[in-house]
């Protein structure tokens, strides 16, 4: 394999493209590492909630020019933390309003936790970057090499240290239902595949082997647009002809209180906040209500030993139905080791608690902090550490079909959604986004929940103390919400599942291998195509 060089063999006054990546490419490196971190923070907005796609191209066009200007693996890799840099930053910025909810205790780590999560996760594209430059490719060649190795990246950002695939740039397509699609059957990596190689394909407009071929040139700009639009129709087939069935019988109510995380969980507050979602459950319309829903630490009690607040909530069930609350679960009196869960519980209507799910995937410095003994800083989550659950689980609830329940950040891992065994018909995702104010983070969380949805075919129900609140049905199609920083209730029906599985609910990254091995293909036929022109 070779790597294109930018000779000077035509005029680059004749090709703009040219003269903008000869440019980029002979920056020093200090301008280098500036401008990368520029185009970071450009591709931030093609992401929820500003959504602007086509930012995408001149962010990745405008890296990998300025890529092949690195003289050293060294450099490249410097360059890709750069953008990630300021990729992360600028779409994580958010991760201060949950410091400043108490800045006396996190006030402190204001200045720092951006730049070092940002910092950490940058390291993920430093790589990309790195293996792009050791391919020594170029032309389609290159841009394929890249889209592969940013994909990598974004699967192992999500499964090193328990992994954090927050924002990955299949996202930017969360609002676009047709495009959307194609994660049932690749994930979203796999959209992000395709984003990437479609949005740097550009990139050979700037190379004087492909630049000297007048409109030639354009071909694989035109292919790589083909195949987006095949991606669009294929997205407008599945959704053709398929209608919004609910299930007979249920009709949920979600309440959204609207607290804010400063107020919360303040001693003198706890009771009036308790009685605001008994109020809201039972605001008019509430005759037609069979199941209510609570977000995330709805409730700031123990309700395992708590039998008088059991019975004032069930006061407030649904004749024959259920409230499902967000709540704080305690180890049992005498256990061996004190121990706290984040947990959703059902209490019917003689204030029995008929399920129990405790949230298995912790945030790391949110609801534990990783390496305790070495790292001597509270988590933020008010209170103990919490204790991972055992997994996720498939609930059997009176009145419902079978349910997968995500508590807040379990939502966001594509692929380890749906526990094994007998498949749930819905997920129930409760969540308290009041940590992140009205800021993009509540619009990411919505977004990897929509992905969530479509990826397993199946129904997303989502609970919100300050919103989004939302429904979605197998296919992401938004049936109702409320909207952030709102106090309400939404009132809606249950989508049904879809008719079957989709295929990455039955294969699961097997379906991104394929794709990227398909990649693979495609790069080492223009690798050769380069070598014998």
């Amino acid at each position: 394999m070779v790597r294109t060089h930018y000779a000077a063999t035509t005029s680059p006054l004749r090709n703009p493209f040219r003269l903008t990546a000869r440019w980029l490419a002979g920056r020093g490196w200090a301008s280098r590492l500036i401008i990368s971190t520029l185009f970071g923070l450009l591709a931030v907005g093609a992401l929820p909630p500003l959504y602007i796609v086509p930012l995408a191209v001149p962010a990745f066009v405008g890296f990998l020019w300025l890529l092949t200007g690195a003289p050293t693996g060294r450099a490249a890799f410097a360059a890709g933390w750069s953008f990630g840099f300021g990729y992360f930053a600028g779409g994580l910025y958010w991760v201060t309003e949950a410091l400043l909810t108490d800045t006396e205790r996190f006030g402190w780590m204001v200045p720092l936790a951006v730049p070092i999560l940002s910092g950490g996760l940058a390291l993920f594209i430093a790589l990309a970057a790195l293996a792009t430059q050791m391919m020594r490719t170029g032309g389609v060649a290159r841009v394929l090499v890249f889209a592969i190795a940013w994909t990598g990246a974004e699967w192992l950002r999500g499964a090193v240290l328990t992994g954090f695939p927050w924002n990955p740039i299949g996202s930017i397509w969360a609002d676009t239902t047709v495009m959307l699609q194609s994660v049932s059957v690749f994930g979203v990596f796999g959209l992000g595949f395709i984003t990437v190689a479609v949005a740097a394909m550009p990139t050979v407009l700037g190379e004087p082997v492909i630049g000297e071929r007048g409109l030639r040139s354009w071909r694989p700009v035109l292919a790589a647009l083909l195949v987006l639009g095949v991606v669009a129709v294929g997205g407008m087939v599945r959704l053709a002809g398929t209608e919004i069935g609910y299930v007979q019988g249920v009709r949920l109510r979600i309440v959204q209180a609207n607290i804010s995380q400063i107020q919360k969980w303040r001693a003198e507050r706890r009771s009036a906040n308790f009685n605001k979602h008994l109020d809201l459950t039972r605001a008019p319309g509430f005759e037609k209500i069979t199941h209510v829903i609570w977000p995330e630490s709805a409730v700031p009690y123990f309700l395992s030993r708590d039998i008088e607040r059991r019975a004032i909530i069930a006061r407030a069930v649904p004749k024959g139905g259920l409230i499902l609350t967000g709540v704080t679960r305690r180890s049992a009196p005498g256990a061996t080791r004190r121990q706290f869960w984040n947990s959703l519980q059902a209490i019917d209507e003689a204030g029995r608690l008929v399920g129990t799910y405790d949230k298995a995937h912790l945030v790391p410095f949110g609801e534990y902090v990783p390496l305790r003994r070495y790292v001597p800083i509270p988590q933020i989550a008010n209170g103990a550490e919490f204790s991972a659950g055992p997994g996720a689980k498939t609930m059997n609830l009176p009145g419902l079909p079978p349910m997968s329940p995500l508590i807040c950040y379990e939502a966001i891992f594509p692929g380890a959604v749906v526990a094994p065994g007998p498949r749930p018909k819905w997920f129930l995702n409760i969540t308290n986004d009041g940590w992140f104010g009205k800021s993009a983070g509540p619009y990411q969380h919505l977004a990897a929940a929509r992905m969530r949805a479509v990826e397993e075919g199946l129904p997303m129900v989502r609970a919100a103390n300050t919103g989004i609140s939302v429904v979605f049905d197998s296919y992401g199609r938004e049936i109702a919400r409320l909207g952030l920083g709102k106090q309400g209730v939404l009132d809606a029906p249950l989508p049904q599942a879809m008719a079957g599985r989709t295929p990455f609910s039955r294969i699961g990254d097997w379906s991104l291998a394929l794709l990227l091995a398909a990649g693979w293909a495609l790069v080492l036929v223009f690798s050769r195509r380069d070598v014998l022109n």
